[in-house]
């Protein structure tokens, strides 16, 4: 493979090496702008997170706060691919889906990744700046999980479940930002409601959806492990595909079962609208209908077009949720 050629995960006519120039394609493809599923999966637990605020207040999603989040998640994202491909530089060269990337390739040094890295989470703190002060905090404990995640290959055989509680945390920020909680609490003084029982009501829903998607992710990062199975193997990289083996199938039908039930309970205890049961019980046909009977661990074709289905997958969540302020 040429250091001009699409990688291997992605699409053979993605935009950045059908249209960008040259020069710039190893920096789109540091910040996977070449795979753009990545965006959408961090991006959509935020917007579930805004259309559950909204829709426990019966109104719709700010179109304003979903902008900012999916901008947030593009920038974000480029800054932990590019730090996830600085620490595993060795690691990714060791492995034919990944040897190609800029940095283990040596098309970019580690200093102009750095730089990279930088860049965007400057321009992520000025999108930042423009949310709730309870986003603030909630944005910087998220750089813990963040800085951790490329680590939990080497010690843990569960390290999608640490990329569960890291990409999911835009649930809890999304609500933050669209759920006005200081406004609650003083409303719940004014009636005499005490602070941890407002706190309770209010952010149970969040939390329990936030949960849910931990497993979600659980189980798609699982399906796309499928792919590295032998190269992990040599490389002594752990995953949770390694380590379920032949019942990796089995455990992405459970991950993704917790994934349709927890939301569900989200919903119920937020009292949302009627409407958002149906958009419920189509998302939970995707992940256990039309992926977790589908996976096979002999198949990593069919296990990297079953992970890229998961866009589908959260965008019908979203508008479920959404659906659920009427």
């Amino acid at each position: 493979m040429t250091a001009s050629a699409p990688l291997p995960d992605a699409e053979p006519t993605n935009w950045v090496d059908a249209y960008a120039p040259a020069a710039l394609r190893p920096w789109l493809k540091l910040g996977r702008f070449d795979r753009p599923a990545g965006i959408w999966l961090l991006m959509l637990p935020g917007w579930q997170g805004i259309a559950l605020a909204g829709a426990m207040q019966g109104r719709l999603p700010d179109p304003v706060l979903l902008l900012l989040f999916f901008l947030g998640a593009a920038l974000m994202r480029a800054a932990g691919c590019a730090y996830n491909d600085i620490v595993d530089r060795d690691i990714d060269a060791k492995v034919a889906r990944t040897a190609m990337r800029p940095v283990a390739s040596c098309q970019i040094s580690v200093k102009q990744a750095w730089a990279f890295v930088l860049g965007c989470c400057l321009a992520s703190l000025v999108i930042l700046l423009a949310l709730p002060p309870l986003c603030w905090a909630l944005g910087v404990l998220s750089l813990g999980l963040v800085a951790a995640y490329p680590f939990m290959k080497r010690i843990t055989w569960w390290p999608q479940a640490w990329l569960g509680l890291t990409f999911n945390w835009g649930a809890l920020m999304g609500y933050a930002a669209a759920a006005h909680i200081p406004e609650m609490l003083m409303a719940g003084r004014l009636y005499g409601v005490a602070p941890e029982v407002v706190l309770t009501t209010t952010l149970l829903p969040a939390l329990l959806l936030y949960l849910g998607g931990v497993a979600w992710t659980l189980g798609y990062d699982t399906v796309y492990a499928i792919q590295d199975l032998e190269d992990d193997a040599l490389a002594g990289v752990k995953s949770s595909a390694r380590r379920l083996g032949d019942a990796a199938p089995r455990a992405v039908f459970i991950f993704y079962a917790v994934a349709a039930v927890l939301p569900a309970v989200a919903v119920a205890t937020g009292r949302l609208g009627p409407f958002v049961y149906a958009g419920l019980a189509l998302y939970a046909a995707h992940l256990l209908a039309w992926q977790a009977t589908r996976v096979r661990t002999d198949d990593p074709a069919l296990a990297l077009k079953l992970f890229r289905s998961n866009t589908w997958a959260g965008l019908i969540l979203f508008l479920a949720i959404a659906a659920g302020a009427f």
